[in-house]
């Protein structure tokens, strides 16, 4: 057994960590601000508001950090529609209704711009941006509107897109056998045949999540490898044996070792074909969607 494939096997697992909901983010007390214009209430200040909601459910998520988490939580309600298109978001109230300073605020903010979820004018604010202009390629937004309304939408897309980029990798990878990676690729397989005698799905998802992202990035074509983190996350959310190999099975760890063998030997169509049936192993049982990815 390789050292890589060793210690991915004995790696220990991260703990569990939960998202610290209002109250257990750091305190900022923010004192009303003149010149804020405002229609009605705040959004958070009723019982059984939009954005209290929505952040109620988020306070059982996984935490990142102050600023991590209020990203995780804004970033959920706009892709399950609980903030729609051209909603004001005003930084004082989300300051209050989470309970953090205007600096994690303002850089969770800017985290969103980055994503296409919001923009920022002056003189106009802060506003939810439409669904064309986010970045639907972006892995957080694929996860949030995997767990969301959106969410057979999204398995559909993924899928799609997986059978658009993996069997050409596949086939492009075929010439570009070098050694190393033939290993590498064959340490994975040997992990996932590990894994799934020992009965640890997490690991064997964390081996085939390599697996499948290695055969993008070395397809020689850059374009490819920048999605190769799209493919992660697809494996990470889309559920099911129809999406390829993420519930483990002796019959997804053969059609792994057929493309390794397929790569190895340079054999392009072989490799391609080898990818195809992985992707439509099982395609008879519908797919479920898990609960989101451990970080």
């Amino acid at each position: 057994m390789s050292t890589l494939a060793h210690t991915m096997m004995t790696a220990a697992r991260p703990a569990e960590s939960g998202l610290a909901g209002p109250g257990n983010l750091d305190r900022y007390p923010y004192p009303e601000v003149p010149g804020v214009d405002r229609v009605g209430p705040p959004a958070w200040d009723t019982a059984e508001s939009e954005l209290g909601r929505a952040g109620r459910r988020a306070a059982g998520s996984r935490g990142r950090g102050l600023h991590g988490q209020l990203v995780q939580q804004l970033g959920q309600m706009i892709v399950s529609g609980d903030l729609g298109a051209d909603r004001p978001l005003v930084p004082e109230e989300i300051g209050q209704r989470f309970e953090v300073s205007r600096t994690v605020v303002r850089e969770s903010l800017r985290v969103l711009e980055a994503k296409g979820l919001v923009s920022a004018r002056p003189n106009v604010g802060t506003r939810v941006r439409p669904v064309s202009d986010w970045n639907l390629l972006d892995p957080d937004i694929i996860e949030w509107r995997a767990f969301g309304p959106q969410r057979d939408d999204q398995r559909r897309e993924l899928t799609e897109l997986r059978w658009t980029i993996e069997p050409l990798a596949a086939r492009l990878a075929a010439g570009h056998g070098r050694e190393e990676v033939q290993q590498r690729l064959a340490d994975m397989v040997e992990i996932m045949n590990h894994s799934l005698a020992q009965g640890d799905g997490i690991t064997f998802g964390r081996a085939d999540a390599e697996f499948h992202s290695l055969l993008i990035q070395v397809a020689g074509n850059r374009m490819l490898e920048h999605l190769s983190g799209i493919v992660a996350a697809a494996l990470q959310v889309s559920g099911g044996p129809a999406a390829g190999c993420d519930r483990p099975s002796e019959a997804s760890l053969a059609h792994h070792a057929r493309i390794v063998d397929t790569v190895a030997a340079g054999d392009a169509n072989g490799a391609e074909t080898a990818m195809r049936q992985l992707l439509t192993a099982h395609p008879e049982v519908e797919r479920v969607v898990p609960a989101p990815r451990e970080h």
